[in-house]
Formats: C-alpha cells, sequence, structure tokens
C-alpha cells in the first residue's frame, strides 16, 4: 500500500485514484478545484476516473462488483441493486421506497444471508435517498467475503474483537460497554437512534441546533418524520424556540463541520431536561478521548469511519447510551425490538486492528493540527480561520488529557480565485473524509452543500473554504508544503 505520509495523491494525473490504496478506500483523489465541479456536477468523464468513492454516496468497487453478479444472472436490465446484510433492513428501505411512490417499484431478492434491493424508475431515485442517509448498506468487506475475495473470520474471533473494540471505547467515556453498540456506519447508528426516539415518543420532526453535517440533518428531515434546523447566533431566545417547536429530540454536532464551533451544550442540556426532549450528539470530530459528551447527552453516536480508525478504509459507527439519562430502561427496551444495524464481521476484526493505536494517534494529531493552526494564523494570506481552540464551549467540555483534535478549515484573502490556486498547487492528498493519519484536505462546503451554496452561505460559510483533516506528517515539512502554495500567488 502506498505510504500516503511520505508519497500524498494530489497530482493532476491521478484523479479519481482510492485514499488510500485499498479496495476498501472511503475517499477517492480530487487534485484540481475543477475535478471537485466535475465530481459534483457529475461529468462522465470525471466519474469514470473514479477508483473510489465514499460508501454512502455512492457503490464502492467491490459492492459494484457483487450487484453486477446478481443483475447479470437474473437478467435485471435497467435496474439498480441495493445490497443490505439482511432482509429486515432491506424491507426498511423497500418500506421507504413504496411510501414515496405511486406504485411498487421495487421488490427484494435473498440470497445466503444477504438481501438485495432491485428497483427501477423512480424507486431507484429513493434507493438512493436510503443508501446515503442511513448508511444501512452492505460493506465493501461482506461484499469481499461473498464474492469469495477475502475470507470470513472465524465467529469466536470476531466477538473477541467486538469486545476489545467496545473496551477501548469505554475507557474514554466511562460507560459500561453493554451500553455501547457497533454499528455498520455513524449515519446507521444515527438511523438507530431515531428508532430508539420513535418507539418511545411522537411522530414529530427532530431540532438540529447549530450548523449541520448534511446527513445528520437529511436523515431525520427525508427519511423519518422532518427535521428543523436553529443556530444559536440566529435565536434571541433558545430555550423559548425549542419550547415552541417541541421537537421529538434535539441533535447536537461537537463540533460543527466545517466551522467547528460547539453550541454551549451544557444549557442546551439542562433546557432539554426540563422540556422532557431527549439530546443525542454527534461527537466524531471532537472525539470522546478529547471531549466528554456523554454527560450531557442521552444518546451519542460516532463515525468511527474518521478518527477511531484512521486508515480512511472502513465504514463504521458507534451507538452509546448513556445509563444516566432518564430513558435508560426505555432506550435498551427500544433496542432490543430494533434491528441493529451491527457492523460486519470482517469490518469489526479490521477496526479492532487500526484502532489499537487510537490514543497515542488522537493526542499526536491534536498537537500537530493546533501547530499549523498557530502557522496559518501568522499567515497574511490566510483572512479566518476556524479551530476549536477558538470556542469556549468546546474548551468547557474537554478531557483532561484532550485536545482540538485534527480538524481545522479556513478562509483566504482574495475568496474563490485565491482558493482554487492554492488547492490546486497543495501537494498533499486532495478528497473528502477526514480523521486519516495522513493530512487531507478539500473545498468541504462544495463537496456537501454543491446545491445549497446560497444556503451555507446564509449561516456565514463561505463555498471557497478550505478544509484541513491534519495527519502524522512532519510538522515542519507539512508547513513548507502548506507555505509553498499559499505562496504561489
Amino acid at each position: 500500500m502506498r505510504d500516503l505520509l511520505k508519497k500524498p495523491i494530489w497530482k493532476n494525473l491521478e484523479l479519481g485514484y482510492a485514499i488510500p490504496d485499498s479496495i476498501h478506500a472511503v475517499s477517492v483523489a480530487l487534485p484540481t478545484w475543477n475535478d471537485v465541479i466535475n465530481y459534483e456536477e457529475k461529468d462522465q468523464e470525471c466519474i469514470n476516473l473514479l477508483k473510489s468513492i465514499y460508501p454512502r454516496f455512492g457503490l464502492n468497487p467491490i459492492v459494484k462488483r457483487l450487484c453486477e453478479k446478481v443483475k447479470k444472472q437474473n437478467y435485471y436490465n435497467n435496474k439498480s441493486i441495493w445490497p443490505y446484510p439482511n432482509e429486515r433492513i432491506a424491507f426498511k428501505a423497500k418500506k421507504y421506497i413504496d411510501r414515496n411512490t405511486s406504485e411498487q417499484f421495487s421488490l427484494i431478492e435473498k440470497r445466503n444471508n444477504l438481501a438485495f434491493l432491485i428497483t427501477e424508475k423512480e424507486g431507484s431515485i429513493y434507493a438512493k435517498y436510503f443508501w446515503q442517509h442511513t448508511g444501512l448498506g452492505l460493506s465493501s468487506r461482506a461484499a469481499a467475503i461473498e464474492l469469495g475475495l477475502e475470507d470470513c473470520p472465524p465467529k469466536s474471533y470476531v466477538n473477541e474483537c467486538s469486545q476489545i473494540i467496545k473496551n477501548r471505547i469505554s475507557k474514554s467515556t466511562k460507560i459500561d460497554s453493554n451500553d455501547i453498540h457497533l454499528t455498520s456506519s455513524g449515519m446507521s447508528a444515527l438511523h438507530t437512534s431515531l428508532e430508539i426516539i420513535y418507539k418511545l415518543f411522537p411522530a414529530k420532526p427532530t431540532l438540529q441546533v447549530g450548523f449541520p453535517y448534511v446527513d445528520v440533518l437529511k436523515l431525520p428531515m427525508k427519511i423519518f418524520h422532518g427535521a428543523k434546523l436553529i443556530t444559536e447566533e440566529n435565536c434571541a431566545d433558545i430555550e423559548l424556540e425549542i419550547k415552541r417547536i417541541n421537537p421529538s429530540a434535539l441533535i447536537i454536532e461537537l463540533p460543527s463541520n466545517p466551522m467547528l464551533k460547539c453550541v454551549n451544550i451544557k444549557k442546551i442540556s439542562k433546557i432539554a431536561k426540563k422540556l422532557n426532549i431527549p439530546l443525542i450528539v454527534d461527537d466524531t470530530i471532537g472525539s470522546n478521548l478529547n471531549i466528554n459528551s456523554t454527560e450531557h447527552a442521552d444518546i451519542v453516536f460516532t463515525s468511527l469511519t474518521k478518527i477511531f480508525s484512521g486508515s480512511g478504509d472502513i465504514l463504521a459507527g458507534s451507538l452509546i447510551l448513556n445509563p444516566k439519562s432518564k430513558w435508560i430502561d426505555q432506550f435498551r427496551n427500544a433496542l432490543n425490538e430494533i434491528n441493529i444495524p451491527i457492523l460486519s464481521d470482517g469490518d469489526i476484526v479490521y477496526l479492532e486492528k487500526v484502532s489499537r493505536d487510537v490514543n497515542q494517534r488522537v493526542f499526536e494529531q491534536n498537537k500537530a493540527c493546533l501547530e499549523l493552526k498557530k502557522r496559518l494564523e501568522n499567515h497574511s494570506e490566510i483572512k479566518n480561520i476556524f479551530h476549536p481552540e477558538n470556542c469556549p464551549n468546546f474548551n468547557s467540555l474537554l478531557t483532561s488529557n484532550g485536545g482540538y483534535g485534527c480538524l481545522l478549515s479556513f478562509e483566504l484573502n482574495g475568496g474563490l480565485n485565491k482558493a482554487k490556486n492554492f488547492y490546486d498547487s497543495l501537494k498533499v492528498s486532495k478528497g473528502p473524509s477526514l480523521g486519516t493519519k495522513f493530512t487531507l484536505v478539500c473545498p468541504y462546503v462544495l463537496l456537501a452543500h454543491y446545491d445549497e451554496l446560497d444556503w451555507a452561505e446564509s449561516f456565514g460559510i463561505p463555498s471557497h473554504l478550505i478544509r484541513v483533516s491534519v495527519g502524522l506528517e512532519d510538522q515542519d515539512q507539512l508547513w513548507k508544503t502548506f507555505s509553498e502554495a499559499l505562496n504561489n500567488f
């Protein structure tokens, strides 16, 4: 595998390369600003070059290969195929499609232990929504095992690895491992959280407080019973607004993506308790090694794809039920009635392996990101820099050994043209995702909000923002790489 700490993927001719060099990669190389635009515009020449894709935004090549096999064997011409780990989860997707189409445009075919959702016409449109927003689809490792490309690990070893991972999370969160559940992705953990909520509370919209990661808002909005959004900056009396909206649950990200600001969760948690509303927190970017969110939340979900794994070639998540929540017994009972989208056997074994260094790695990336932030903010080309160190609410959540994470964003003087020139000349790996051991840069707003840039701008988030996930490279060498691109005007 290519060592991306020493040989990053940044050259024009490397458009579409998998990042990292793995069949299970979750990022893809978009070396130039125009590549990003072409990717978002679905330019066929660009799309044909992609050797990887984020697994919720499309089919991983191995998953696609499995689908093509099923399509060929069954003569499913002009139909789309969406593989799921079991029939019950596939049925959730079909139920969503049937709810949104006037006719039946889907069917489920069971093969071995897997279930394939077959769709056509507008059924395929809603199948894609469900695949992206829920993260419930079949993983590439499960597909590789089904195709005979990889071996299925012994169940006893899988169970052992699963418990080790849970213990690893338990140690940093101080939550008993019995209340920690490994899921197929961060979004499937949120999907499960909402299934729990709607077993206990009325079918009302959720309320997101703070600027959202796109699918954290779209999942409840499109798949469940709607979602509303408020920010503290645009709300004169947040308690009054929460009371007025009266949501089924509050959802908060710690910190927000890409501005890396934390809402006042201590205040909002008190309001939620007072109003009898459960609070769900996404601590993916903050990391439970850096911040204590379980103290204030009823449910915490995390994308283990990112910082916890650090490898960039696995989709995984965790769901934590806070034993101190007033609804804990009801949560546990509800979870027993839900078909939890468990992490696949191959992914469990791999995740245990790559997360063994998570404590030391997070500590080192905290320092590296902070160092890059301090150097950037003193550079004349930087207009604004966004990093959790500047957020008092984030600071109030820090654990005893916690830091500020691996992520920062910045805006350049000169706006869009300067951002393009900088991005095109930067010699680090460039593509979506974050938390990897190697530095990964992207124009995040374009990738996440391409069809709603004006909406994002209304929250003070410029489309030419650069987001940096800082890795474990030599700090002086990394700064040299950034300063060369900054001075290339």
